[in-house]
């Protein structure tokens, strides 16, 4: 049986934990076509949340994008909503962050997705995949799938994936 996939989240307004639940759908889908389809654990960031999953394995992190003021490009960036999560992977491993998912709105253009750009320069890790809003069980298949083939690619040669464009 394959490890499962491991995701760090942060959801403010419910939309990141929809596509949560899209995703565990998927995979408890593909699981029962192939026995050897991987499960995906989440770990939602919240006061409570274990700092331990960071050093555990290889994982990926799941964000929204909340900016406050600027277009995001040239008139400046400012992260804001999710500044906690930021400030703990700051803090912990990011040794096993193997990829980034990102959420957005796409009526914001350039702006779409573009916290987890952000997160996936500042951490050099690839951008696995991004999703508008709640997501859609179309995105799901497509980041389970990226997700999947990201951390297969990681077991089979212990090699971090630099950034890369989505």
């Amino acid at each position: 049986m394959a490890a499962p996939i491991n995701v760090v989240f942060i959801s403010i307004s419910g939309n990141t934990r929809a596509f949560t639940k899209l995703l565990k759908q998927h995979a408890v889908k593909a699981q029962a076509m192939d026995a050897d389809s991987r499960d995906v654990n989440f770990y939602e960031y919240t006061e409570q949340f274990d700092e331990r999953v960071l050093d555990a394995g290889p994982y990926f992190v799941l964000v929204p994008t909340y900016l406050d003021g600027g277009d995001g490009m040239h008139t400046g960036y400012q992260e804001t909503l999710t500044v906690d999560l930021r400030d703990e992977l700051d803090d912990g491993n990011t040794d096993n962050l193997i990829g980034i998912v990102g959420s957005g709105n796409r009526n914001f253009n350039a702006q779409f997705g573009l916290t987890a750009k952000h997160y996936a320069n500042r951490y050099n890790s690839p951008l696995i995949g991004l999703f508008e809003l709640r997501g859609n069980k179309e995105e799901a298949r497509r980041i389970y799938d990226a997700m999947s083939t990201t951390l297969t690619e990681y077991e089979r040669t212990g090699v971090k994936k630099a950034l890369t464009r989505a």
